[in-house]
């Protein structure tokens, strides 16, 4: 058979930049066979926590060491300016040391039972065994840790399966922290064009458990295939329709800056990126004023100039559901009221580039009001208040993240409490924070990465009774 060749097309000029073969079903197979064997020697070698935190302490180092290296590289492979990639290596940096510090307390205490007479009788964690990790392109290694640290710190092998867009991320994983002392084969990884083509994988009981982070479609095939096994389980980190509702009393200047930054970041290719925005009439006008004065000031362009706000977005394909999905809006009657602005009406005649778009008179019936857009895309909906805004944001098969922005904290907080959300902000937008738990309700996923309870599908309990011996 021959082998699959995976090639990384760059979003900034269209052309290949890199090639990888993938695996055949055999090959696939035996990463399984050797996770349980590394997994196996890997609680013999280190079979306490503070020897595994000491490795991932050392390997967030030379992670840190790294970042200018690998902040380029992102930009090459997936398009975000080279401006901000070097943050979201030092921010992985950052959440995992938090994950890493916080360990003895989730995993390195006996949980004990009721006291009984004559008995001893406790809970204890332990490790799942092999995980495999499929992760996404957008933000490789934010979206790699959640997942990474906490299976290594709890005793676990892992099998990790990069995006094509994004492949040399897993292969500087290993070797970082093969340099930082981790046992060969605890980390491993394949290259793969369609994580579905991971059935052998998946099937195999050398698979203990599956974290996906990816689309809801692929989600779906993956859960599918997984659920004619009970011994592994699925974590899924899913897409996200995320609303935001602007109160008539802020300043909306103020919220127009906030509300930009949270839509367009990474050319709105994040999960939890504004993708649908909810504003009180009393403020409507003046706020769509606003988003302009702000849109008009930002640049598009070349990701390697450090005064590039926007980059391409990923792919062709990602481009061309984008525009249409703005098309359709237009034809349905929403009104295109993005600002003037050069370098949105000169795009680069190569790569992947779309300008950002402001929407206005959008509604429920458009796709880009319902449907992820991943893109560069504002649409502002009117409403009358406060019910009506909770009633709209709740209108979505989607349950990722929401935000309320308003003066008023106690009335916003308590509006955030009936909005249907794993993670709900008041006067703030798009930013996971690794002592909360990152969780999708609906369709943006189940299970948790990040806090305490991230570290809970990467462990399983075992009760022990232990009885005196009659006398």
């Amino acid at each position: 058979m021959v082998a699959e060749i995976i090639t990384t097309i760059s979003p900034t000029t269209n052309k290949p930049v890199l090639t990888r073969h993938g695996l055949s079903p055999d090959e696939i197979l035996r990463l399984g066979t050797t996770a349980q064997q590394a997994f196996k020697s890997y609680g013999k070698s280190h079979p306490t926590l503070e020897s595994r935190q000491k490795i991932v302490s050392k390997a967030l180092e030379i992670l840190a060491q790294r970042q200018d290296e690998l902040a380029r590289e992102i930009t090459e492979q997936m398009g975000r300016p080279i401006a901000y990639t070097g943050k979201e290596i030092s921010t992985a940096v950052k959440r995992a040391e938090y994950l890493n510090k916080i360990a003895p307390e989730v995993l390195g205490k006996d949980i004990p039972g009721e006291p009984e007479a004559g008995f001893k009788r406790y809970l204890r964690k332990e490790p799942v065994g092999a995980v495999l990790v499929i992760f996404a392109w957008n933000y490789p290694y934010l979206i790699l840790v959640n997942s990474l640290i906490p299976a290594l710190l709890a005793g676990n092998a892992v099998i990790l399966k990069p995006s094509p867009q994004t492949p040399t991320i897993a292969e500087h994983i290993v070797d970082i922290f093969t340099a930082a002392g981790l046992p060969s084969h605890v980390i491993q990884y394949l290259h793969c064009g369609n994580p579905t083509d991971l059935r052998p994988l998946i099937l195999s009981p050398d698979v203990n458990h599956i974290c996906f982070t990816g689309s809801v479609a692929a989600g779906i095939a993956i859960q599918s295939i997984a659920s004619s096994r009970v011994s592994c389980s699925v974590g899924l980190e899913l897409g996200g329709k995320d609303p935001a509702y602007i109160r008539p009393d802020v300043d909306a200047a103020w919220a127009a800056e906030e509300i930009v930054d949270g839509a367009i970041f990474n050319s709105g290719q994040s999960c939890c990126s504004v993708e649908r925005v909810y504003v009180h009439a009393d403020i409507y006008d003046s706020f769509v004023q606003e988003v302009k004065k702000v849109l008009a000031n930002y640049r598009l362009g070349d990701p390697m100039d450090k005064s590039t706000h926007i980059g391409p977005v990923v792919s062709a394909r990602s481009k061309d559901a984008i525009l249409k999905q703005i098309a359709e809006a237009k034809a349905a009657g929403a009104v295109d009221e993005t600002p003037e602005n050069a370098t949105f009406s000169s795009l680069p005649a190569e790569g992947n580039f779309v300008a950002p778009v402001l929407l206005t008179n959008v509604n429920h019936s458009m796709s880009v009001m319902r449907d992820e857009t991943f893109g560069p895309v504002i649409p502002v909906q009117k409403v009358g208040g406060d019910d009506e805004a909770v009633a709209l944001m709740n209108d979505s098969q989607f349950g990722l993240t929401a935000s309320i922005w308003t003066k008023d904290v106690a009335t916003g907080e308590e509006l955030s409490r009936r909005v249907e959300a794993g993670t709900v902000f008041v006067n703030r937008a798009d930013y996971p924070s690794p002592d909360l738990a990152w969780t999708g309700w609906k369709d943006s996923g189940k299970g948790v990465t990040l806090s305490r309870f991230g570290f809970d599908q990467f462990v399983k309990l075992k009760s022990f009774h232990v009885k005196d011996y009659p006398k």
